[in-house]
């Protein structure tokens, strides 16, 4: 028995000279054995493209498939669809209520942008307050309350909608929240934690906390907007396209587009931002702490997109990069302050002389935020990263464990 490490491919080879030419359908069938191996994905799917994902994730490639004597993956599945019987047939979808779809699009935009409204209405009244009556106690008080609301209104955002995460276990969640919550604590206190580190105490400035919190509250709504959008056009894109390599060169311009659209969106946060927080820089060109919240809300969309699209691990190892290269700044500057130890904390301290404090998380952010951006032009350009959520979930599992053989079922 010759040996394979793609049994798709060995299958085709072993059954290629036992009456395939004569166009017999018996056991030495390859296009029955690649049937029986992948028999779940095929019966659970609703049409030919949902097995055309399934089986480019798998490593079944064009390639793969001539010799099949099939001219692509979309013509095997096709032929696979028409074979395997369907486990269950599924139910017709009902038929939406006259005049609701224009009423729940409004819904879901006006929570969408509920994270902006509140975080901008918080940060506004917690330092005009502050400003007003000389007392921290009340603008504290108003700035815990508002960040509690606006988290809740971000978790509802999360649920559902275009960037709710499918099929994400516990461990994963957590970690994906520990990351997060890490950069936007260090969005908050990072730059005054680090420069009381290299050149002393000194007192804390809530402004650019609050401009940084307004600015990645009101990226929700783009992000979410952009995410969708992407989504439904790859999905037209797939089934109009008789080939892999047609669907990626199709969808790589619409990847391209939607990472600079959502990029120029930032925008309007960026001078909504400016215009709710007292204090703010004027209206020029980014300054050094604001082109690092954008280099943060373009980690977050890329690795949310991933996740989203079934590249959880990608994803998580993006913000773990960033997270680590912010930890290693801080700590670098900490162990500078050791007898001794001073060199260590030179490159940093050089970084920050030269452009500001603010140059640690930009670098760290837009560096690893470079890398997703590559790593997702490749992955989310595949047919398989756009088929339904059973395709991602059969993609995952498939690293984990052999695929289940069925019994044959094929006439």
């Amino acid at each position: 028995m010759p040996v394979s490490r793609r049994p798709d491919e060995a299958s085709a080879r072993t059954g290629a000279g036992k009456g395939q030419g004569k166009g017999r359908r018996g056991p030495a069938d390859p296009v029955r054995a690649l049937m029986h191996r992948h028999h779940d994905l095929c019966a659970r799917a609703v049409d030919p493209l949902e097995i055309a994902a399934g089986l480019e994730a798998h490593g079944v490639t064009d390639r793969t498939a001539a010799r099949f004597r099939h001219r692509d993956v979309f013509s095997l599945a096709e032929e696979l669809y028409a074979r395997v019987p369907r486990a269950e047939e599924p139910a017709p979808p009902a038929a939406p209520a006259p005049g609701r779809a224009p009423g729940v699009r409004m819904t879901l935009a006006a929570l969408w942008l509920l994270p902006g409204a509140l975080c901008a209405a918080t940060a506004s009244a917690a330092l005009r307050v502050d400003a007003i009556r000389k007392d921290t106690t009340v603008g504290l008080a108003l700035g815990a309350g508002g960040a509690a609301l606006t988290l809740i209104a971000l978790w509802l955002c999360l649920r559902r909608g275009p960037l709710h995460v499918r099929g994400s276990g516990r461990g994963g969640r957590i970690a994906h929240a520990l990351g997060a919550g890490w950069l936007l604590g260090y969005a908050a206190a990072g730059d005054w934690l680090l420069t009381g580190l290299l050149d002393g105490r000194r007192p804390y400035d809530a402004a650019p906390a609050a401009e940084a919190a307004v600015l990645l509250a009101l990226a929700a709504a783009p992000a979410a907007w952009c995410a969708r959008w992407f989504a439904v056009r790859a999905r037209r894109r797939l089934a109009v396209s008789r080939g892999l390599e047609e669907f990626a060169s199709g969808v790589r311009p619409l990847f391209a587009g939607v990472v600079t659209a959502f990029l120029c969106a930032l925008t309007a946060p960026v001078v909504a931002a400016r215009l709710t927080v007292p204090g703010s820089p004027p209206a020029a060109p980014l300054s050094m702490a604001e082109a690092a919240v954008v280099a943060l809300c373009g980690l977050l969309f890329l690795a949310r997109l991933l996740a989203v699209h079934g590249f959880r691990r990608a994803a998580l190892s993006g913000i773990a990069v960033a997270c680590a290269a912010q930890a290693v700044a801080l700590a670098t500057a900490a162990a500078a302050r050791l007898p001794g130890a001073a060199p260590l904390g030179e490159p940093v301290a050089r970084l920050t002389a030269a452009q500001g404090a603010a140059a640690v998380p930009a670098a760290a952010c837009g560096a690893t935020a470079l890398v997703l951006l590559v790593h997702a032009f490749g992955a989310l350009c595949r047919a398989s990263a756009h088929g339904d959520p059973g395709a991602h979930t059969a993609r995952a599992a498939h690293d984990t464990r052999t695929t289940r053989t069925a019994p044959d079922r094929a006439p």
